[in-house]
């Protein structure tokens, strides 16, 4: 064997090493893609998780239930239905990053009506009235009215959402 045949054999080599070691590379870059979108993927499943959980806590007849206190005045019990609406919402706060304009505006608007929806049946009750009188109202009030529930509709936006990204 010549010498210019080894040279000839010895870049080819060379050339076909370098262009396998480009292939690895790309390769490499693909797979750190995926899994940083599978990562990504992952983490917006889990706001929508979330966020349905809020939905389910802040949702006024689940509300109720939890915040059920004997003896409270109905200022009392509207102080502490807002203020759980409040805590849920802002422990939660950070999944918006994660999840739609659209998703979060759901759970924002939610929110909001509930705390409305509390403050206002609170305000039409007259100054003796009882915890349990403002509880009575607001799920009668639940019962009678669609707008009663909204976190139904919310919940469905947060799991239609969440499908379109499985």
């Amino acid at each position: 064997m010549d010498i210019s045949t080894l040279i000839g054999v010895l870049i080819a080599v060379l050339v076909a090493g370098f262009a396998a070691w480009l292939f690895y590379l790309q390769r490499k870059a693909k797979a750190t893609e995926e899994t940083k979108v599978e990562g990504s993927t992952a983490m917006q499943l889990q706001a929508y998780e979330r966020l349905t959980l809020l939905v389910d806590r802040i949702a006024l007849p689940n509300l109720i239930s939890r915040m059920n206190i004997p003896g409270l005045t109905a200022r009392d019990m509207q102080l502490a239905l807002t203020q759980a609406i409040k805590e849920e919402y802002d422990y939660n706060i950070t999944q918006q990053i994660y999840v739609s304009a659209e998703a979060w505006g759901a759970v924002k608007n939610l929110k909001e009506q509930n705390a409305l929806v509390v403050n206002q049946f609170a305000n039409a009750l007259p100054a003796n009235a009882t915890g349990l009188d403002l509880n009575k109202l607001l799920l009668e009030y639940l019962m009678t009215d669609r707008k009663g529930s909204l976190h139904e509709i919310v919940s469905e936006i947060l799991s239609f959402e969440a499908k379109k990204l499985l």
